[in-house]
């Protein structure tokens, strides 16, 4: 049985559990004008170079902000008057150029992109130094008092992508500016701060740290935590972070992480950023991971007991080919970091854990990319790879069309030229961009020369303008399957007919699996047959990503004694894909859910960070 059940089976699994087209599309420009409207940023990074940045902050957690100055190195162009930059609830105090004081314009708010600071400068300048604070409501940063921590101390962790760093750091907040930094930073014992950086090993009693970063970076992979942190190495060149009484678990979950550096530099080549470190943030971080060098930032929701959730991990080290080293030029481009590093991400869990387990990832991926089309239309132009998002936030090109579409492309190109050409094809490809950026016209180009052409039949069959260009899938998609997910079907019509040996055939399930059999129940559910099924596997208790789904369905069923164990979800977990469709369902169903929607929402959003709040104050409709 494929797709959804119809699971009307309650009586025998109670019996049961008690015996045991035409392609048009824009052309893309590439010209400096247009780069510049493209970015969603107010920098002339046509007239200027910025390739080094020192920071020097202070973390005050008494205040709530950060305190420093920004040291910028420059290289102006001939005949250039003034250097622009994007700020964001930043006070600044003053700004020097070349160790002189000068006069500084603020540009008026932009409501998304902030404002523009301009400082006057020569072709000669060369060191531009800023003073600043943040101010509250810097969106980059969460600030989370003892309350919502595990270990009860105060934490700091910034967030950076896609255009927050100007709300910590005054920059050229745009992927098509890398830059190398160093940074000192200054934090109260028992505090400790981070970065995507070189970090240093041991605490400071003093309270500086010192950092640096000698890989040229895009500004939305500034990162920067500070709180109780302990460090354990797996071996000398990975490990992780996390506060004390979370260490034992952390560790435990990623004891394959060397298995997956080995794994990723087997497919794809050397890993160029020295250490790959994981810190586990606190529950509120809005992502699953972010792919900060050399410190990925993940979600303690991961933390299922199993290492049933680490492909996370895999994706995160991922982006040190696709996406750190290989940049996507714009924000419409980022498909590019996503789709690959999905692809990516699969090949690495398919060398550690094998085939069946890779298979069952990918099939899970499509039918959130099959969801996401039915929500969005599959011809909305917000479905195709390459996105329009001129004059808008590009947080809203974060969905699933940008990771799955793109995962999907590219096993379309693989299964047509052939695994080890491909695998070869991307081998070279990172190795030709290292630590450059890229964008779409420049990869289909770069695409067809060294691959393509190789065979006429490759070109014509690849398909690739529909793929990019146009909405939805292109005809003859091909749907992927799982023999370990045959079995859970297999499961369900069993339970369905009431044989004894139905349960047995759970017995091995994990996490995908029950992910793909709870997908399976056709909403709504008789709520007896939930009680059952709850008092049998216990799904609100589970990890994250299961107790999820089941809440959900939950909603949809109209299962209204579920609203407390709901409600502590809510309040204990900051993920964004966790809280945008288990609130979206309680949108969409009775008056009361919506109204319990709006009760937990309003007792939960303090500890959501922005980018969540973002996505949920529009989609609740919410004024605060």
């Amino acid at each position: 049985m494929n797709g959804k059940y119809i699971l009307t089976f309650l009586g025998a699994l109670l019996w049961v559990a008690c015996e045991s087209g035409s392609v048009q599309h824009k052309e893309q420009t590439t010209d400096a004008d247009s780069i510049r409207n493209l970015q969603q940023s107010h920098a002339n990074i046509d007239e200027v170079a910025a390739d080094s940045l020192s920071l020097s902050l202070r973390v005050n957690f008494s205040e709530q902000r950060l305190e420093g100055t920004a040291t910028w190195f420059i290289l102006p162009k001939k005949d250039v008057s003034e250097w622009v930059l994007d700020v964001r609830s930043l006070d600044i105090h003053s700004v020097t150029v070349d160790n002189r004081e000068v006069s500084f314009v603020l540009n008026e708010e932009h409501p998304l992109y902030g404002q523009a600071l301009k400082v006057p400068i020569n072709a000669s300048s060369r060191q531009v130094a800023i003073s600043y604070h943040t101010k509250p409501g810097a969106e980059a940063l969460q600030w989370m008092s003892g309350k919502q921590t595990a270990g009860g101390k105060p934490f700091l962790y910034t967030q950076s992508q896609a255009i927050l760093a100007r709300s910590w750091v005054p920059c050229m907040d745009l992927p098509a500016n890398r830059f190398t930094y160093s940074a000192s930073v200054f934090c109260e014992a028992p505090f400790r701060p981070l970065m995507g950086a070189d970090n240093p090993e041991k605490p400071d009693s003093a309270g500086w740290y010192h950092f640096s970063m000698d890989q040229p970076i895009p500004s939305y992979l500034l990162a920067l935590a500070a709180g109780e942190l302990e460090f354990r190495a797996y071996d000398a060149r990975c490990g992780v972070y996390a506060e004390p009484v979370m260490m034992e678990k952390a560790f435990s979950e990623l004891q394959d992480l060397p298995k997956m550096i080995e794994a990723a530099e087997g497919l794809y080549g050397e890993y160029r950023w020295g250490r790959y470190d994981v810190l586990f943030l606190p529950p509120s971080f809005p992502f699953g991971g972010m792919e900060n060098p050399k410190l990925t930032f993940a979600t303690p929701t991961i933390l299922a007991g199993d290492r049933s959730l680490v492909a996370l991990v895999a994706h995160e080290l991922a982006h040190s080919w696709s996406g750190n080293l290989v940049t996507n030029r714009t924000w419409n481009d980022f498909w590019l970091n996503e789709g690959f590093t999905v692809y990516f991400e699969q090949r690495i869990m398919e060398a550690v854990y094998g085939k069946e387990y890779a298979d069952m990832l990918t099939v899970l991926g499509y039918h959130d990319l099959k969801a996401t089309l039915e929500e969005m239309g599959d011809t909305n132009p917000d479905t195709r790879l390459y996105l329009d998002l001129y004059g808008r936030d590009p947080d809203e090109g974060v969905s699933d069309i940008a990771y799955e579409k793109g995962r999907f492309f590219l096993r379309h190109l693989e299964a047509l030229v052939g695994r080890p050409r491909f695998d070869q094809f991307l081998k070279t490809y990172f190795n030709a961009h290292a630590f450059q950026t890229m964008d779409t016209k420049q990869f289909i180009d770069y695409l067809n020369t060294t691959l393509l052409n190789e065979d006429p039949g490759w070109k014509k069959k690849a398909n690739v303008e529909e793929w990019i260009y146009q909405p939805g899938l292109p005809a003859g998609f091909e749907i992927p399957g799982s023999a370990a997910f045959d079995r859970v079907d297999e499961y369900a019509e069993r339970l369905e007919q009431g044989e004894k040996t139905a349960m047995l055939l759970s017995k091995n399930f994990t996490t995908h699996h029950w992910l793909h059999f709870i997908r399976g129940i056709e909403a709504p559910a008789d709520s007896a047959l939930l009680m059952r099924l709850e008092e049998l596997y216990h799904f609100s208790d589970a990890n994250a990503e299961i107790a999820n789904r089941w809440f959900v369905l939950s909603v949809q069923s109209n299962w209204q004694q579920k609203v407390p164990q709901i409600e502590k979800f809510l309040m204990e977990v900051g993920r964004r894909k966790f809280l945008t469709p288990l609130y979206g369902a309680m949108k969409k169903q009775s008056p009361y859910w919506q109204e319990e929607a709006q009760r937990i929402y309003h007792k939960a959003r303090h500890g959501y960070h922005a980018v969540s709040i973002h996505t949920l104050d529009e989609l609740l409709e919410f004024r605060p």
